[in-house]
């Protein structure tokens, strides 16, 4: 039930949640995600949802420099509708590291942690996603250009081979591993690379 090794190198980042520490479910509001969190969410790791880990824990950084990100106090907008490419996959892992939705929510109460209308798609902006405080107003546009890091020459014919049932024990492995390189390249080698992970101050 292990997860490849390299999971556990890639950067984490904690989140204030003021529902959470209302309701008591972490001391201080406190939560830690880290990659394997969006991996249980999706349900898989590829590019798509590392990629999706990454813009957030970006944008998040750039927009809470000197204190905690505010899990709940955060406005989210996608440039695409929820239904093209893969939008709808990081739109998912976005929700679960920020807490913004559009209508699904929780309802808040008296008033309070509403999760509802935070999330928008079909907006728009210059780059794939922006990330923007409801307490300030700041906003910082995201993108992620994966051209750069592609995959290994023989993965797709691997993955083929895997899909029409004509793999071998050993080619099944080789392309589950040529599969996961990618993913770790992005995270751990190129995850501040600006022309991988295009970041940019949103226009006031």
């Amino acid at each position: 039930m292990g997860f490849p090794a390299f999971f556990d190198e890639v950067r984490s980042f904690v989140v204030r949640d003021p529902l959470a520490e209302f309701l008591g479910a972490a001391e201080g509001g406190l939560i830690e995600y880290r990659y394997a969190d969006a991996v249980r969410l999706a349900g898989h790791s590829c590019p798509t949802v590392a990629a999706a880990y990454w813009m957030t824990l970006k944008a998040l950084e750039y927009l809470y420099p000197d204190s905690l990100p505010q899990r709940g106090g955060i406005r989210v907008d996608f440039r695409q509708d929820q239904l093209s490419g893969v939008t709808g996959v990081i739109a998912n892992v976005v929700a679960l590291l920020t807490g913004a939705t559009h209508d699904t929510g929780f309802k808040g109460l008296g008033g309070q942690f509403d999760r509802r209308r935070l999330l928008y798609f079909s907006a728009g902006i210059a780059e794939e996603i922006r990330f923007t405080r409801i307490d300030t107003g700041q906003a910082v546009d995201i993108a992620a250009q994966l051209q750069p890091v592609p995959f290994a020459p023989q993965t797709f014919a691997l993955m083929q081979k895997c899909l029409d049932g004509s793999a071998t024990a050993e080619e099944t492995a080789e392309f589950r591993l040529c599969w996961q390189a990618r993913v770790r390249t992005l995270l751990l080698e190129r995850g501040d690379d600006p022309e991988v992970f295009v970041l940019r101050p949103a226009p006031g």
